[in-house]
This record gives structure tokens, C-alpha cells and sequence, in this order.
């Protein structure tokens, strides 16, 4: 009997571990600072007053340029994750970022899952995406970030197979579901000590047109907080020279010489 009950014991806290083990690698598909599925850039060193704000799901009618309005004013240059969807069906405003002197980065095409993408379909994403930012600014994006932050072993290497560099963040902002710009706030003073990457959108990826009136509102309000603390707004292009040691593609290379 004892027996027995020594060997059901092993058999649930096996079961346990497998759970566990099954729960921790699922939760770091999501975790948008974990490297436990390839290396990814997220920031520098913690509390160095510095940071990188960045904005997924664009090129966005009216909003992307009501953004731009804002970050002159500021005199700051950001980072915007583009949808290849939307740049294709508004490429004028994907060209007035470029030129506004911002970087592009990828963000997929359709906005997918890639957790649940065959190997072919991430490929096929980021191609069509580049593409479109190509024929929109006659440049290729280096940076890329994977919808929802969602990945798989493997798909960063097909990123950096591709000549790319993958980008996360450390704040999260929430701002596709703010009710205000003060919740978009709230969440920006209980994260960012310095030094990160920060989630806005400045698209929906559903369709052209998603409000984020809430997200320039906030905007606004973070340069003229943090700068006001002597705080430091850069690209994450600009970031990326912050850490020497980062492995850094070759076309990304070329843009810092």
C-alpha cells in the first residue's frame, strides 16, 4: 500500500512539474521583456533617463498625423510599428512619418498571432510588410515587433534570418482600451523608471480610422511630464547606439554610419 502511494505521489507532483513547466513556457510567449524565446530589445539600463516611445498598429487616419503634430512640437523622434495592410492603403502617411525623420518598424501584415503561424506564413508577414514601407519611404525596416508581442521558439530566428532585429518594451501603456488619457498616465508613472521601450498605438488593427485621441492626449502630457524631469525621448534606432554590445543587423549598422 505504501508503495502504491509513493508511486502516486510521484505520479501527480510529475504531473505538477509537467503543469508548471507547460504554464511558465506559455506565459513567456506573451511576456513582451522575456528572452527566453530569442533576444530582444526592450531598453537599456535600468534608471537611465532615457526613453523610447513607440506606436503599433499605423499608419492611422487622422491620428498617426495628429502624432506627428505633437512630437514636433516636442522635438522628439519616435518609433512606429506599421501594419502592411495599412500602409498600402494610406502610404502617403507612412511617407510623411519617414520624412517627419522617425523610424519604421515592422509589424506584420495583417496583424496575426504568430504563436499559431507556420514558419512560411511569419515569413510571408514580414516580406509583404517590408515591402509595402519600402514602396511607401524607399526603405527597408531593420525593426520588427511580432502582434500582441506573440512568439514561438524559432520565430525570432526567422526575424533575424531576415535580416532583423526584434523589438519589445518594458511599458505598457493600455491605451487601446483607455477611457482617458489619465488611465493612459497612471500606467506610464507606475512602469517607466527609465531607460525603457513604451507601448502606445497609434492604429487599431482591425481597420483604418481606430481612436486614439486618448493616446495623443497622453502623448503630449509624457514629453511634457518626463522632459520637464530631465528626462531624455529618443528612437529606438537611436536607443539601440545606447548598447554597444547589442547585435545590431547589418542594415541597422549601415543607417548609424
Amino acid at each position: 500500500m505504501k508503495a502504491y502511494r509513493i508511486k502516486a505521489m510521484i505520479g501527480y507532483l510529475a504531473s505538477a512539474l509537467a503543469a508548471g513547466a507547460a504554464t511558465f513556457a506559455g506565459m513567456h510567449t506573451m511576456v513582451p521583456w522575456s528572452q527566453l524565446y530569442g533576444k530582444n530589445f526592450n531598453g537599456v539600463r535600468e534608471g537611465l533617463k532615457v526613453l523610447a516611445l513607440t506606436y503599433d498598429d499605423g499608419p492611422n487616419d487622422p491620428w498617426t498625423m495628429k502624432l506627428l503634430e505633437v512630437l514636433d512640437k516636442h522635438q522628439v523622434q519616435a518609433t512606429f510599428f506599421m501594419l502592411g495592410k495599412h500602409v498600402r492603403q494610406r502610404p502617403e502617411i507612412a511617407r510623411a512619418v519617414h520624412e517627419a525623420g522617425h523610424a519604421i518598424g515592422n509589424h506584420s501584415f495583417s496583424h496575426p498571432n504568430l504563436i499559431f503561424c507556420s514558419q512560411a506564413r511569419v515569413r510571408q508577414e514580414i516580406e509583404d510588410t517590408s515591402s509595402a514601407i519600402f514602396d511607401a519611404t524607399g526603405q527597408r525596416p531593420y525593426l520588427f515587433r511580432p502582434p500582441y508581442g506573440g512568439r514561438r521558439p524559432g520565430t525570432f530566428k526567422i526575424v533575424e534570418s531576415m535580416n532583423m532585429l526584434p523589438v519589445m518594451w518594458r511599458v505598457t501603456c493600455f491605451d487601446w482600451n483607455a477611457k482617458s488619457a489619465d488611465q493612459i498616465m497612471g500606467h506610464v508613472h507606475r512602469q517607466a523608471v527609465g531607460g525603457e521601450v513604451i507601448l502606445l498605438h497609434d492604429g487599431g488593427d482591425l481597420q483604418m480610422g481606430a481612436d486614439r485621441s486618448r493616446t495623443v492626449e497622453a502623448t503630449d502630457r509624457i514629453l511634457t511630464e518626463y522632459k520637464d524631469k530631465g528626462f531624455l525621448f529618443v528612437s529606438v534606432h537611436e536607443m539601440l547606439q545606447m548598447r554597444p554590445e547589442a547585435e545590431l543587423p547589418f542594415n541597422a549598422r549601415k543607417l548609424g554610419d
